[in-house]
């Protein structure tokens, strides 16, 4: 499914893969460093309650012992370690150094609570410390009663009241001294706590890794599947169509840009197959057009020599022929059967030495060429006045000429050239038809240029005819008349003005198109096929 997204959505993609991997690790360490930095607060914080706890305790054991010297003072009238021989000034001294005791002790007790209050993370064994809020209101009741009992002043000459301060003083001992005892045991336990912490974040840390590992190989494997593996196939249909496979297409199914590249790319192929092709089939016949060219020529240097040497004989030929016939006319009498034979065979003579001299003929006018003066003409009549002239000839009434065009078509033309190439394209179109075939002409702009085409219902040209069809002394007529000489000069007028013609066949039976394009602007190119006779 994704592999058919664009590829800003693949890297949107692999960029949150890769922002996933470093959150799961970056995550993962904070985590740590938390768990670290809270066991460290909480072992800090706990820690600073041993040095209360413990001078807590200092000062309830000096109550005692100040206590018990007033008790002594009181009971056996022992001497003082204070340096003072009025007992009772020792007395008022202790009863001040008790009260001051008491002091301290609420103090540092106050000083104790102020840590238990300090808050710890949820959940760790160092923050419950019911216990100690247990202990520590036993110790505020028993100091509380103390404080009670020391209010009374007269209690430093009673002796019960001393007694039960020295009791309380010793519940407040104990109690003090339970208080680090609490700790002591949560410390001892905390080591167990730990390890399985420990434990817990290194199989964290492991998981987190193997996640991380994991969606970094998904991230190189889409990254891979979606970019270097259609960059490979890119580059690999690049160097096929590099080596000449202009027939190769890149096949790419992704469906993103990587595809749209392809696409353009086999479309820049078949563009360039597509001109290559064009290219070789214009040098095919350009080469073919040079070498009929170079036929032409040949032939027309052989053709004015050829006619120059034969007008003569014929010509002799026919002047011998048409002197026999008037001699035959004189000497035999006309009702002799002689004279009829002979005179049909001088008369055969004489006509075929005239039609050998239209051959001739033709072929000076082909071999020379001359240059023709243009003027503008409008085509359409032009082209309507050679077919109402073909029209009136006996031998294609029964046959159909359809003409279709637009509009006035102005060239630069040789009228009399054009009405040539006209008639001879009519004349074959009309020759090659049925007794009532049909031939269609069309006139019409196409670009810079005028196209006549001439399309009959005919009998058709293979493969092989149209090979050759503007040589010269090449005639598929179906009478078998003709010399063959039309289409070559009608494909040098054409080629003179600066057009050309093609001939097209669907293959025999099947009809023949002929195409005529010739520029409407006057151009400057002279073609020179005259050719002076020797």
């Amino acid at each position: 499914m994704l592999q058919k997204r664009p590829i800003r959505v693949k890297v949107l993609i692999g960029l949150g893969l890769l922002l996933l991997i470093v959150a799961v690790l970056a995550s993962s360490g904070l985590y740590s460093a938390y768990s670290y930095r809270g066991l460290v607060r909480d072992l800090r914080s706990r820690a600073a309650e041993l040095p209360v706890a413990s001078q807590l305790s200092q000062q309830v054991t000096e109550l005692q012992l100040t206590l018990t010297e007033l008790r002594g003072l009181r009971t056996y009238g022992y001497p003082s370690i204070y340096d003072n021989d009025d007992p009772s000034q020792t007395i008022i001294f202790l009863r001040d150094e008790f009260v001051i005791g008491i002091v301290h002790v609420e103090t540092t007790l106050s000083r104790y609570r102020e840590l238990l209050e300090d808050k710890f993370r949820d959940g760790s064994r160092m923050a419950d410390n019911r216990l100690e809020w247990e202990t520590v209101h036993k110790i505020e009741a028993s100091l509380a009663q103390v404080c009670r009992t020391n209010a009374d002043t007269g209690w430093i000459g009673d002796l019960l009241m001393i007694e039960q301060l020295q009791t309380e003083l010793e519940c407040l001992q104990e109690l003090s001294l339970e208080l680090p005892s609490h700790l002591h045991k949560k410390l001892g336990g905390f080591a167990e706590e730990v390890r399985g912490q420990y434990r817990t974040l290194l199989v964290g840390m492991g998981v987190t890794s193997i996640l991380a590992a994991l969606f970094l190989m998904l991230f190189m494997k889409l990254f891979y599947k979606w970019v270097f593996q259609p960059l490979g196939v890119l580059v690999r249909g690049s160097r096929q169509v590099a080596g000449g496979r202009f027939d190769f297409r890149i096949k790419l199914d992704t469906n993103d840009e990587m595809s749209e590249l392809a696409e353009a790319m086999n479309g820049m192929t078949a563009r360039f197959q597509a001109i290559r092709n064009d290219l070789d089939n214009q040098v095919a016949q350009r080469t073919r057009e040079v070498i009929r060219n170079e036929q032409l020529a040949g032939v027309g240097f052989l053709a004015a020599g050829v006619a120059h040497e034969i007008n003569n004989p014929l010509a002799s030929i026919a002047m011998c022929a048409e002197s026999l016939e008037s001699r035959v006319r004189s000497l035999l009498h006309e009702d002799d059967r002689q004279h009829e034979v002979i005179g049909n065979y001088l008369r055969m003579i004489q006509s075929e030495a005239f039609r050998c001299k239209e051959i001739t003929d033709g072929l000076l006018d082909f071999a020379r060429g001359s240059e023709s003066k243009r003027q503008q003409t409008e085509l359409g009549e032009l082209v309507g006045g050679v077919i109402e002239m073909t029209a009136y000839l006996g031998k294609y009434r029964g046959k159909h000429i359809r003409f279709s065009h637009d509009e006035a078509i102005l060239a630069a033309v040789n009228p009399q050239e054009i009405k040539q190439v006209v008639l001879n394209l009519l004349t074959n179109a009309l020759d090659s038809c049925h007794e009532d075939g049909t031939v269609d002409i069309g006139l019409a702009r196409r670009g810079g240029f005028v196209e006549l085409t001439v399309a009959d219902d005919g009998q058709g040209m293979e493969a092989d005819v149209l090979e050759h069809i503007f040589e010269p002394f090449f005639t598929r007529r179906r009478s078998g008349q003709g010399t063959g000489l039309g289409l070559s000069i009608t494909h040098r007028i054409v080629c003179e003005h600066g057009g050309d013609i093609q001939a097209t066949s669907g293959g025999s039976g099947q009809g023949a198109t002929f195409r005529v394009r010739i520029p409407l602007a006057q151009t400057q190119r002279e073609n020179k096929h005259g050719h002076k006779a020797a």
